[in-house]
Parts: C-alpha cells; sequence; structure tokens
C-alpha cells in the first residue's frame, strides 16, 4: 500500500493449519479491486507438498510458482509456469533464523513478479516492524535478497 497498490487478502487458517493446505489469497493492483475471489492466481508460493499438490493445478498457464523444496520433494509438473524451487528452510537457517524463510520465499516470488521492487519492501518492513524486531531488519533483507537471488540464478522457463 506504501508503494500505492490497492491491496486485498483474505486468510485462511482453519484446522487445515496443522500440516495441511492453509492458504491466504492476497491481490496487488494498480487499480480498485472488484473482487477478492481469485480462482486462477498468477502466482503461488508453496510451502510444503500438499499445497504444491493442490495449488500447482491452480495457477494460470504463464504464471509464477515459487516452492519450498525443503518440504515438497517433487519438481514442478507443468511446464506452461515460470517455477522455481528453492531449499528456504535451509537458506533460512544459514541466514540464523528458520523463521526467515517465508522472507526467502517473498524474495523468489518478487524476483521472478516485479509487482513490488525488494527496496519498497524493505522500506515498509524499516516502516513497521515493531520496536522489539528492529534487530530482525537485516536479517529480513538479507533473507528478502538470497531468495531473489536464488530465484535469479535459475534458468527461466
Amino acid at each position: 500500500m506504501e508503494a500505492g497498490k490497492v491491496v486485498t487478502w483474505i486468510p485462511s487458517y482453519g484446522p487445515e493449519m496443522r500440516g495441511g493446505t492453509a492458504h491466504c489469497t492476497v491481490i496487488v493492483s494498480d487499480e480498485e479491486i472488484g473482487s477478492p475471489l481469485v480462482r486462477q492466481p498468477q502466482a503461488a508460493v508453496v510451502l510444503n507438498l500438499p499445497s504444491l499438490d493442490r495449488y500447482e493445478p491452480l495457477v494460470k498457464p504463464g504464471g509464477v510458482l515459487v516452492v519450498n523444496a525443503s518440504m515438497a520433494n517433487r519438481e514442478v509438473r507443468r511446464a506452461d509456469l515460470h517455477a522455481v524451487s528453492l531449499p528456504a528452510d535451509e537458506m533460512a537457517e544459514s541466514l540464523g533464523d528458520r523463521r526467515l524463510m517465508n522472507m526467502v520465499m517473498l524474495g523468489a516470488l518478487l524476483a521472478r513478479l516485479p509487482i513490488l521492487s525488494l527496496e519498497a519492501v524493505e522500506e515498509a518492513l524499516d516502516s513497521h516492524l515493531p520496536s522489539r524486531h528492529r534487530d530482525l531488519l537485516g536479517k529480513n533483507v538479507l533473507a528478502l535478497r538470497a531468495g531473489a537471488t536464488r530465484a535469479l540464478s535459475k534458468v527461466l522457463p
């Protein structure tokens, strides 16, 4: 929103959150969003194998699929997607905190689907990270950039 975009998000955190396919739909647009419902997303970030199985078929052709290879032990089957698999858990651990996995994945997504610049995300983190977590800002930026670098090092389809 700080980058001048219109944003909606709809989380789904029910009983499926215990190892299943919990999801959150996010729409980032330059225009007013008429409906927050998405049948064929332009991109998906999948963190585990059940999510890869469920959401890979839904991404529209030509879309982006970012897969946490640490938890999904198979390749992307669709050839009509711009897919990148990366060991996000291990990458986060190498940066000192497994909880940075989400930032690794976000960096990879933004490298393949540049709806926002990494700098815009870094500025938003700097503006909104609570004071009790300010010490994590640098690591979050490193994780974001590591994910982007890894995604860009993969050969694009």
